[in-house]
């Protein structure tokens, strides 16, 4: 007899649909399921103990109808096991069932009736999602969460599942959205407590051994693994500091690189890519992980599948920019970066930009990544040897608006192509072939592309001038309201300057910079087109000393490479002179 056919959870849409809970439980029903004292009890011909009620048997959906169990207003009433604590439906649930498989290990049919009522009784507890700051204390007091804990290696994978929704369905970010808007902070505290617990018996380690239990050929195991990372997915999202977890690196990180690979896509890979670019986000030692288990080359792998197609639907869609987004945020360390270069990484970033569908966008960004910092030296050789200059400078030039307004920033595309054209000029050495192929380009078609630069400057110049006014406005205010300008206050304001223009001004003007000191040429033009606006060479100066002043050091560098800042340093210097 196949027993876990008979557990099979019902087909499920897609998690674009949340799932139905069962009715949900009055606040004032869930008070009085607190846990009691016991209470005495009319003598009986049966030694009985009153019992503890708890939250558990808030989502009994019918009474129990057992001998043992007693009439009463809002209690039940059980008789006594001899293991301590098992209480409510759950643990009584759990209790027969092991007693049963223990006694019958070959013999399904005299445990399966227990293992329904085990699987009842947890889906039972999942109204208890829409009230935490009544219910999910008491889950942890009680010893259901242990129980439930334990659950997570039971024999039936059906079982497990059960148990993995449930514990989606609690950590849930929409938890509270029947609690009272007073109730906000007691919710997260109850999320807090449960999520602290959980984390504290090893829910990542068991959850990650059950990624390798499932046949993602059965419905059911394909939606216990959407749980599975749906609890990944909520935790880091609670707590971002988690994904620091030994386990997540460990076995996760493998699994998650192994899914991505799979050759039909369906919702978990896209699920598996987007957990992916989490971990990726913000940990070093998640990015080195990564590294060492060929995560570049796995990635570039399932990208190159797209260098000449288009993703068909918008998951597939949503699953390639999760997949670039997780390189670029590895590509922000040195050995990410060497990974990248002997994957060839830059090879088929300058294929994509040729094809022009829709992964040239990701691609140009993703070099944008790999090219910079003073460790991108070898990638920005990379790019200059696949022929990428006449493929960058196109992108520059063909994404000019015809006709500009403050309202319209530069593209992101063109941020990142002068992201590029920046970390070229940085890294390039003087005087070689490479760094002479890329000054001609501004050279070449009567400096058109120097034409360019200057149009994105005098819209940059435009868009800080109104972002200028409304921080002059705002200081203004906080002086006549007898205020004190705090430094976090300059520095907020600093930030609002770089996200209104003055970061493109910069990068505009230190490519300016590098290319007018190094051609006559280009310097001539420069100062000429600039002497129309009543500006110069000085302007340019300016900013990149604003640039320079607000720059930090690196925490940690090679002692044999230049900061940038001291590249930008030199670079003012020769430009003052």
């Amino acid at each position: 007899m196949d027993i876990d056919h008979l557990f099979k959870a019902p087909k499920l849409s897609s998690g674009n649909m949340k799932r139905k809970m069962p009715d949900n439980p009055a606040p004032e029903f869930l008070k009085r399921m607190k846990r009691q004292p016991p209470s005495p009890t009319p003598a009986t011909s049966e030694k009985r103990a009153a019992r503890v009620v708890t939250v558990e048997d808030v989502a009994e959906e019918a009474e129990e109808e057992d001998s043992s169990f007693a009439p009463g207003g809002d209690a039940d009433y059980f008789k006594e096991d001899d293991e301590e604590g098992r209480t409510g439906h759950t643990g009584r649930a759990r209790g027969i069932n092991t007693d049963q498989r223990s006694k019958y290990p070959d013999d399904p049919t005299k445990f399966i009736d227990s293992e329904a009522d085990l699987d009842i009784a947890i889906k039972g507890l999942l109204s208890l999602a829409q009230h935490p700051s009544l219910a999910y204390s008491e889950l942890v007091k009680s010893g259901t969460l242990t129980l439930l804990i334990g659950l997570l290696t039971h024999e039936n994978m059906d079982i497990v599942i059960d148990v993995v929704e449930l514990i989606h369905e609690l950590t849930d970010e929409d938890v509270d959205a029947n609690e009272r808007e007073e109730q906000t902070d007691e919710t997260e505290g109850a999320v807090r407590i449960l999520v602290e617990f959980l984390v504290e018996n090893s829910i990542f380690d068991l959850l990650t051994d059950n990624l390798k239990r499932v046949n993602e050929s059965e419905e059911s195991d394909r939606q216990g693994v959407f749980h599975i990372l749906g609890i990944f997915e909520n935790f880091l999202g609670f707590n971002p500091e988690l994904s620091k977890s030994p386990a997540l690196k460990s076995n996760l990180m493998p699994w998650l690189l192994n899914r991505v690979q799979a050759k039909v896509h369906d919702e978990n890979r896209g699920y598996a890519a987007e957990l992916l670019s989490i971990l990726l986000q913000n940990d070093m030692e998640n990015r080195l992980e990564f590294g060492k288990n060929d995560g570049v080359e796995i990635i570039l792998k399932a990208l190159s599948q797209f260098r000449r197609r288009d993703p068909v639907d918008p998951d597939e869609t949503e699953f390639i920019e999760n997949l670039f987004d997780a390189l670029c945020s590895a590509l922000s360390e040195a050995p990410i970066k060497r990974l990248f270069l002997d994957a060839e990484g830059p090879d088929l970033m300058v294929l994509m930009m040729k094809e022009k569908m829709q992964s040239r966008s990701r691609s140009i960004k993703t070099l944008d990544y790999a090219m910079s910092g003073p460790h991108g030296f070898a990638v920005c050789m990379s790019f200059i040897e696949a022929m990428g200059l006449k493929t960058l400078f196109s992108a520059l030039m063909g994404k000019a608006q015809k006709k500009k307004t403050a309202s319209a920033p530069p593209s992101e595309d063109t941020s990142h192509v002068l992201g590029i054209i920046s970390s070229l000029l940085t890294s390039l050495p003087s005087d070689t072939s490479e760094r002479i192929r890329l000054l001609a380009k501004f050279v070449e078609n009567n400096y058109e592309k120097v034409d360019k630069l200057l149009d994105i400057r005098d819209f940059s110049c435009a868009r800080l001038k109104v972002t200028d006014k409304e921080i002059q406005a705002d200081r203004k205010q906080r002086v006549e309201n007898g205020e004190e300008i705090a430094e976090e206050e300059e520095d907020t304001w600093y930030l609002h300057r770089l996200d209104g223009g003055l970061f493109t001004l910069q990068t505009v003007d230190y490519i300016l910079g590098w290319v007018t000191m190094e051609d006559d040429g280009i310097r001539t033009h420069v100062m000429q087109m600039l002497s129309r606006k009543n500006q110069g060479l000085k302007d340019i100066v300016h900013t990149l000393q604003i640039y320079y002043d607000n720059m930090e050091e690196p925490e940690s560098l090679d002692k044999d490479l230049s900061t940038h800042k001291d590249i930008l340093g030199e670079l003012i210097k020769s430009l003052s002179s």
